[in-house]
């Protein structure tokens, strides 16, 4: 092993470790990493910046931008619309969400498409009244397959494309990946309808969403005590009696912007402190009431005299709250919306509620007037969890909106145009009809995950031209010597499903593919079957909440716990791996 070789892999080490670890988020510690393999001398200073221009960044950002321009459209609205119906028992309610999600995830990011269908089938279990966990992980799961069939469906398959072009001059073109992927999508969400959600806990199927939407996660909120309040001069116990009777627990007092430790169960009651509560939307409202208290802001004077309405939204991976506080973002003085509650998992914390750091997954409970949420929730990348029936969907430019996304996958399909410049026509064209607002452009983009690509792009390009990646293949071909080509296929598949339950699946993705490149050399057999291998085990991350941005999302709405995705994902990564690898060598042979 040569110098820059261990250099670069103690590196990716402690990248592997951060990631996992997951306490600063991955594009910081892929920024930061890719500073140090410049500093260190393994990534030549000009390339630092190369991935930032690498089309597998730019068609990522372009497909986000479109993807918002479907939603806005009123597209993918029209087809849930006529296809979701509460009455349907649960078994062809999730068939068809699953299947309705996967297709759509074939044509738009997958992230985008969960993030659509999410509220809509929250609604359908409130209606029916079930749990939401029962139907939102094999959403989640069934959006995660269906990105696998076209390259614009998921980031790995992009970078996947992309890789293949710079390392054998052409890259996959948008449905090379269709016959594996529908091969794995068609299992797969058979699966996740009629068996995977059965394997959930037994006290998730037997919730009743109706009385409580969020049994598994109350809300830690914190409410004021005004002037003139009849619980002046009470201690925080003397109230427990009148909380319990509209389902409030007190949790905490905060004095002068301090939470008073220890004695805050005996302490005495003043105009002007915060009370901390555990409760759901509905019995909050109630205790405002029963105990005359108010929402912190209101009586501030922050929230105006308008009508106010509580909304619950929740915080993903690529909002501007995430790893954020409500009070580093101004949200009450910016933005007029108070952070009424923040729901995680059913965890207290010791953190004030508008100074707690908010973490993807996070259900935030939302009070000011319904046009300052609407505006909130598009500028700081928030999701409802109700059916966005009151958003203006510009519905007249339908047709104009699909039929220009389709004539760009048509064109880059046949090679007529490059696919980058085939999706920033579309881009441009939504923007010039007014389909996506130009304020909105910006927000569409997840650019935490570009930071990501654009960082990890020259490291996996150091990887290679060190002979880092010689050195991993060698080894694993070592460990399969005397095995056929299709058992070491086997294993790349099983290796990099492991690393992307672990960690972001695009990076995994950037790593795993110059690898599969190189055993394919070192068998002196067709790369393509390896690098299909790589596509699919990149996108297929089931076991955690940590190894996709779907399954995070899903989190906090559907009160999953870390333990409760293997249950489902378990099963479900197994039969990948064994439909996946005759699938990919029936199709790319070796």
């Amino acid at each position: 092993m040569t110098q820059d070789q261990a250099m670069l892999f103690g590196l990716l080490f402690f990248v592997f470790v951060f990631l996992i670890w997951g306490r600063w988020r991955y594009d910081l510690v892929a920024f930061i990493a890719l500073l140090v393999a410049v500093l260190i001398g393994v990534v030549p200073k000009d390339q630092a910046f190369s991935g930032f221009g690498h089309p597998a960044t730019i068609i990522i950002a372009l497909v986000l931008i479109v993807s918002r321009g479907l939603s806005n459209s009123g597209a993918i609205e029209l087809v849930a619309r006529h296809v979701v119906k509460a009455s349907r028992k649960l078994a062809a309610h999730i068939t068809i969400m699953s299947g309705l999600a996967a297709g759509l995830s074939a044509l738009m990011n997958n992230v985008a498409a969960l993030a659509l269908l999410m509220p809509v089938d929250m609604q359908a279990a409130k209606k029916a009244g079930r749990s939401p966990s029962l139907s939102l992980m094999p959403l989640s799961f069934a959006s995660i397959l269906g990105g696998m069939i076209t390259m614009i469906g998921t980031p790995p398959n992009i970078v996947v494309a992309e890789f293949r072009g710079d390392a054998l001059g052409e890259p996959y073109r948008m449905f090379d990946f269709a016959p594996v992927g529908l091969a794995c999508a068609a299992v797969g969400v058979a699966y996740v309808a009629l068996i995977g959600w059965r394997l959930l806990p037994q006290d998730r199927q037997s919730s009743d969403a109706s009385k409580e939407l969020f049994d598994l996660a109350d809300y830690i909120a914190e409410v004021r005590v005004p002037e003139g309040s009849g619980v002046v001069g009470k201690r925080v116990r003397d109230l427990d009696v009148a909380a319990a009777k509209v389902d409030v627990e007190v949790i905490g007092l905060i004095r002068r912007g301090r939470r008073l430790p220890g004695l805050a169960r005996i302490a005495e009651i003043k105009a002007d402190d915060i009370l901390v509560v555990e409760a759901s939307p509905d019995s909050l409202e109630e205790a405002l009431g029963a105990l005359e208290l108010e929402y912190v802001g209101k009586g501030e004077g922050q929230l105006g005299d308008e009508d106010l309405v509580l909304q619950e939204v929740v915080v993903p991976e690529s909002s501007r709250l995430a790893g954020r506080s409500a009070i580093s973002v101004r949200l009450l003085y910016r933005y007029r919306v108070a952070l009424v509650g923040i729901s995680r998992q059913g965890r207290r914390f010791r953190d004030k509620v508008r100074k707690l750091a908010l973490e993807p997954g996070d259900v935030l409970l939302l009070l000011g007037p319904e046009e300052r949420l609407a505006d909130v929730k598009g500028r700081l990348g928030l999701l409802p969890l109700a059916d966005r029936g009151h958003s203006v969907i510009k519905r007249d430019k339908v047709w104009l909106a699909v039929g220009t996304f389709a004539a760009a996958i048509a064109v880059a399909s046949f090679g007529w145009v490059y696919l980058p410049i085939a999706l920033g026509c579309v881009a441009a064209i939504y923007l010039l009809s007014n389909i996506v607002p130009i304020r909105d452009v910006y927000t569409s983009i997840e650019w935490p995950v570009i930071v990501l690509l654009g960082s990890m792009i020259p490291i996996g390009g150091a990887l290679q031209s060190t002979g880092g990646t010689a050195l991993i293949a060698g080894g694993i071909v070592d460990i399969s010597a005397g095995f056929s080509p299709v058992v070491v296929l086997t294993l790349l598949v099983v290796v990099t499903m492991t690393l992307s339950d672990v960690m972001n699946n695009t990076a995994t993705a950037v790593i795993a593919a110059p690898i599969a490149v190189e055993i394919a050399g070192r068998l002196g057999v067709n790369p393509d079957p390896f690098l299909m291998g790589v596509a699919v085990a990149a996108s297929c991350a089931f076991l955690t909440p940590i190894g996709h941005k779907n399954n995070t999302l899903i989190m906090g709405p559907g009160g999953y716990r870390f333990g409760d995705y293997w249950r489902m994902g378990l099963p479900l990564e197994i039969l990948i791996v064994i439909v996946s690898v005759p699938a990919i060598i029936t199709f790319w042979p070796m």
